[in-house]
């Protein structure tokens, strides 16, 4: 998450909705589906550091059907979700989490499943009849169908996420907790998984997610749009923006395909730097490795329908025309937070730790601006000291610039550990593609830097990664 604006405008409270209309809860456990499931319940919550009930335990989801249907005017979301996961456990009952809007009917392998509602978890327990597609290494598919007017989610920063309703649409912002707020799932950035996403507007409206663009029709004067992610995907990655939008696709010189989509307030003065996107990739790539997907691009909304740009995966949504820096930034994200997803939320200073070191590269590259500048910048900067990247003391802490600033200092003090660019580069690389598309620790890279260099790096992670304390620069 970064946060080219200081401030954003406050929004009125979200209008307080039952949690199960009573009449289905008890339809639910009248159809003889409460019970009779061998197995335990699944963990409702993964016990993360600074958000231990985020995700849920017992299975692993491989795939998300959603099926959105958007009304902006009339502030509605309808949807239907279909999850489709493997058990970890014999499960007799599993979690969700959603946020506030209503559900009116889930079912677990096309059978009516017991539904219940405690804030942010939602309890499916299937029908006796599945139990076998619920035993430990079997896949099993939940669908869940909901509606409602989505919720704004005020993270610990104060910074809100989730569903912003913007000037004539809405864009969808997940960073930590925020995709609750629009679908259910399993929200914790250990669990990634593929996405389809349809998308039904009003006609004169466009909807864009992440991934690729696999059609668009028109139905009853309402445009559908369908965007699928065959590539693993956070669920904090994953976006919906609808609006009034130019559009525009391409194919860079590797194949990869491009879609931006921007608000006509803002399509002038995005121009220049959107038509660098296939630049910034090829520099990139040579930098970081291959790019790790099949499409990129942006999502450009008008200033003050958010305050912040997000790393969206494929497509990062800015909040109004960005700088060159600001598109390095999360173009990077793709390969550092997004490809290598952190393990838990504490690790998040190896995505901005790295996409901030990605900036004082291009500015070593593109603006004469050596890194030893840019590093001897944040050194100096009494911020970045305010406590170790690794080590954030709470969640409002999470995105503070010790985890970018001293982030991307710990990442500078292993390139002058390596004492050679090309082996540096290197190890870079193949960091990127030994984590490709999965999750990563803190303990994972010190271990995969200390293996690949041959050396004992103890004193530099004690003094740049977990020190209290600023070290001496030389």
């Amino acid at each position: 998450m970064d946060h080219p604006l200081p401030d954003r405008p406050a929004r009125r409270a979200a209008r307080a909705r039952p949690l199960l209309a009573p009449a289905l809860a008890l339809a639910l456990l009248g159809a003889g589906c409460t019970g009779g499931v061998h197995g335990t319940p699944g963990a409702a919550g993964l016990r993360d550091p600074y958000f231990p009930g985020l995700g849920n335990g017992g299975y692993d989801v491989t795939h998300y059907g959603l099926t959105l249907d958007v009304d902006p005017a009339a502030d509605r979301l309808r949807g239907t979700a279909r999850i489709t996961a493997r058990a970890t456990q014999d499960l007799s009952a599993f979690h969700l989490d959603l946020f506030g809007l209503d559900v009116e009917r889930a079912t677990v392998e096309g059978r009516p499943a017991a539904v219940n509602r405690a804030g942010k978890e939602l309890t499916l327990r299937p029908a006796a009849e599945v139990e076998e597609r619920l035993r430990e290494g079997r896949t099993f598919t939940a669908v869940v169908r909901y509606a409602g007017s989505p919720r704004t989610v005020t993270d610990a920063e104060g910074e809100e996420e989730g569903w912003l309703r913007t000037a004539d649409g809405a864009v969808a912002l997940g960073e930590p907790t925020g995709s609750m707020a629009w679908f259910p799932g399993n929200h914790h950035p250990s669990d990634k998984a593929a996405y389809d996403v349809e998308i039904t507007v009003p006609e004169g409206l466009t909807a864009v997610s992440n991934g690729e663009l696999v059609s668009r029709r028109t139905v009853d004067g309402r445009a559908v749009h369908r965007w699928r992610t065959a590539e693993p995907m956070a669920s904090h990655l994953a976006t919906v923006a609808v609006g009034r939008f130019r559009t525009r696709q391409s194919v860079t010189a590797d194949g990869i395909r491009l879609f931006t989509a921007v608000d006509p307030a803002s399509a002038v003065a995005s121009e220049e730097v959107l038509d660098r996107i296939p630049a910034v990739l090829a520099w990139s790539a040579k930098k970081f490795g291959p790019y790790p997907f099949r499409s990129a691009g942006a999502v450009v909304e008008r200033k003050g329908d958010s305050s912040y740009a997000l790393e969206t995966q494929n497509r990062p949504v800015f909040p109004g025309p960005p700088g060159i820096r600001l598109l390095v930034h999360e173009l990077a994200h793709q390969w550092f937070g997004n490809s290598v997803t952190p393990a838990a939320w504490r690790d998040v200073w190896l995505n901005e730790g790295f996409a901030t070191y990605a900036e004082w590269l291009w500015a070593a590259d593109h603006e004469g601006a050596p890194v030893e500048e840019s590093f001897a910048a944040a050194y100096a900067d009494d911020r970045n000291w305010a406590f170790p990247p690794a080590g954030p003391p709470a969640a409002v802490d999470l995105f503070d610039p010790p985890v970018y600033g001293r982030g991307a200092m710990v990442v500078h003090r292993v390139r002058l550990a390596v004492d050679d660019d090309r082996a540096f580069f290197a190890l870079v690389r193949g960091w990127t593609k030994a984590h490709r598309h999965g999750n990563a620790s803190t303990g994972d890279f010190t271990a995969y830097v200390e293996e690949k260099t041959g050396r004992d790096l103890t004193e530099l992670w004690d003094a740049w990664l977990y020190g209290t304390s600023r070290p001496p620069a030389d």
